[in-house]
């Protein structure tokens, strides 16, 4: 497998800056015309546990993390315990040489086992269990070591701005440590300074501090290393521009663009950052379309100017009852939660179900059960968004794969729902929300608004009254906000009528159960494969695989490098679980070679949906469920054992840290 590209890391104590060092590197990579990719791991606490930050960068398009580390960028000693090992032969570490005497059982938050692997790693080479011994076993490995004196370049930056108090100085190691890192790969140090200065742009004292303490490490690494690390980092040109975005923002925005005006939520990880970015954008620029859908807009729309409502409820039972409310009202509505959250809105569902009312719920996978683990990466949601609630009703369930598809499947969820007048569960798993990467800028051109059988005003009322779940030909009946002129109609959790009265005649029940439930053959003919389904390889190949979800990038650079190796591998990625286009997933599956089902749970809920609906077999699975997303380097090497015939019908992946 060759790599063409670099991976960098920056580790330390949650709190202390990790994200922010994260965002300058990949801010300056991709101001340099870099594609990059980057991974945030982080514990359940708010502050003091280890967190750590991958970037990924490259001249060409990247779609995923690596296990491998080229460099290791450090400011604190946890991370290098935790990581030093991590780092390749000829890759490099930065690090506080200050710290060399700290031991592994001086730091509390270092897990037993890990404790006990690496302390039996370093006596079997025979070092100490301090940071000197761990840098030396790097070293042994073929690492190039970089000691840094943090305390020194600090106090010469401080020196220059009349800073003289260490602890504000060291709130800028950070910064130190990306710095010492673009330095040493020869990095055009200017990208690295305006990328410092769009971060603190809001405070321009601090940004020119940070700024000046770049150019610090760069004269320090000239001056003592000066081309001692073989790898170099280069700007390339690009055309057109470029985003440089995280998931959950990538969400938000796309809410914005399809018209949610309500967003309704409970604070839980990792859904809720995608309401606060909501939060801190809540005013909209239009662009006058709004006046053409909406007359009731227009004196806004002429202000380019409109605005979303987010509330904060008190649980996830207000949040779904309260964007269920804003969509009766007529307002394109969602909320957004994990897990945990999903479940408290199991029977706002069915009143969502029962009553026909549009509304999104994003849903953001993570591991369980119960507050399982509650920053960590799972897909083991799948099977609870087919049935949440009970009783049958309809929903689709939605799936995303990278970024790209999280932005226009945002938008076609709003859509379908009110076409289709139920609730869309939107499934986008921790590993992509809290992924960032560059893509070229968004086609908005491509968002189309549909409202379905939605009237402002009601004019075919008989006596005042208003069939709101009118028997239709497709099933879908017109649909008026509460309080519309011309008419009234009833909402109930009860079965009921067209008028929506309360009704537990038999004939009735027969027909307002085929009435909604079959909205799912409706969307299942109306929507196009395209939408729901994607296709990447041959079309013959060694191995198909199918997947759903944040998988797609791994697979895809892994399917690269494969190729290379003259192994042939297609993917079949789904990501319309409901209703599931069976017919499709036929066709492709029956004429396979060899199918590998890859998912990040325990059991392969997509597979067995697979078997249920189209009863095909697959018989080899890749799984992974301890917390951390697939590597496109493990999903390389478990399809490159399947191929060479001598791989278990289960692979369970295990790599991260």
């Amino acid at each position: 497998m060759k790599r063409d590209d670099f991976s960098w890391m920056i580790g330390g104590v949650q709190g202390s800056g990790v994200d922010t060092s994260a965002n300058v590197f990949a801010k300056a990579a991709a101001a340099g015309g870099l594609h990059v990719f980057g991974k945030r791991e982080y514990y359940s606490n708010i502050k003091g546990e280890h967190s750590y930050f991958q970037v990924r960068v490259s001249k060409d398009l990247i779609r995923s993390h690596v296990d491998t580390v080229d460099m290791l960028a450090t400011f604190e000693e946890e991370t290098i315990f935790r990581h030093a090992l991590e780092v390749r032969s000829e890759g490099a570490i930065i690090y506080d040489s200050s710290q060399d005497a700290t031991r592994l059982d001086q730091l509390p938050t270092i897990e037993p086992q890990i404790k006990a692997a690496l302390g039996a790693e370093l006596a079997k080479a025979g070092l100490s269990a301090d940071i000197r011994g761990v840098i030396e076993l790097a070293r042994r490995r073929g690492v190039h070591i970089y000691p840094v004196p943090y305390d020194d370049l600090l106090k010469a930056v401080g020196s220059k701005h009349g800073e003289t108090s260490l602890s504000t100085l060291q709130r800028m190691l950070n910064v130190l440590a990306v710095a010492t890192s673009y330095a040493l790969l020869s990095y055009d140090e200017n990208l690295v300074k305006d990328a410092v200065r769009k971060q603190f742009k809001s405070k321009p004292k601090v940004a020119e501090m940070n700024a000046d303490a770049v150019g610090t490490a760069y004269g320090f690494v000239q001056e003592k290393y000066a081309g001692s690390f073989a790898y170099k980092l280069s700007p390339t040109k690009i055309d057109g521009d470029r985003l440089y975005v995280r998931g959950n923002s990538m969400v938000a925005m796309a809410k914005e663009l399809a018209g949610c005006r309500l967003q309704t939520y409970y604070p839980i990880t990792p859904a809720s950052d995608e309401s606060e970015y909501l939060e801190g954008h809540a005013e909209i620029q239009l662009d006058g379309s709004a006046a053409q859908e909406n007359p009731q807009v227009a004196e806004a729309a002429a202000m380019k100017k409109g605005n979303i409502a987010v509330v904060q409820s008190e649980d996830e039972i207000a949040a779904i009852t309260m964007a269920i409310g804003g969509g009766i009202a007529g307002v394109r509505s969602s909320t957004s939660t994990s897990g945990p959250g999903f479940s408290l809105m199991a029977e706002g569902m069915g009143y969502a179900g029962m009553n026909e009312v549009p509304v999104v719920v994003t849903l953001y996978s993570r591991g369980g059960p119960s507050t399982g683990l509650p920053t960590r990466h799972e897909q083991g949601d799948l099977r609870f968004a087919l049935h949440a609630g009970h009783g049958e009703f309809p929903r689709l369930v939605l799936a995303s794969g990278d970024l790209e598809e999280a932005f226009y499947d945002t938008v076609r969820a709003f859509n379908y729902s009110e076409m289709y007048q139920t609730p869309v569960i939107h499934m986008v798993d921790k590993a992509l929300a809290n992924s960032d990467g560059t893509l070229p800028m968004l086609d908005v051109g491509r968002v189309k608004i549909d409202r379905g059988d939605f009237h402002r005003e009601i004019k075919d009322a008989v006596n005042g009254e208003f069939e709101r779940f009118k028997h239709t030909p497709t099933g879908i009946s017109p649909r008026a906000p509460v309080g519309a002129k011309g008419g009234v109609y009833w909402l109930t959790g009860d079965e009921h009528t067209e008028l929506g009265h309360i009704s537990e005649d038999p004939t009735n029940r027969d027909f307002m159960m085929e009435k909604r439930m079959g909205k799912i053959d409706l969307a299942d003919r109306e929507i196009p494969i395209s939408d729901r389904a994607n296709f990447f390889g041959p079309e013959n190949a060694d191995i198909t695989v199918v997947s759903w979800g944040s998988t797609k990038g791994a697979l895809l650079d892994a399917m690269e490098w494969l190729k290379q190796d003259g192994i042939s591998v297609n993917f079949l990625q789904l990501r319309l679980i409901n209703p599931f286009p069976t017919e499709y997933v036929t066709k492709i599956l029956s004429k396979a070679k060899k199918v590998v089902g890859i998912e990040m749970n325990y059991s392969g809920q997509l597979v067995g949906i697979i078997r249920e609906r189209t009863c095909i077999p697959v018989e080899q699975l890749v799984v992974k469920y301890n917390g951390r997303p697939m590597s496109s380097e493990e999903l390389y090497d478990a399809l490159k054992m399947i191929h060479g015939g001598n791989a278990p019908k289960r692979i369970v992946l295990k790599r991260g840290a």
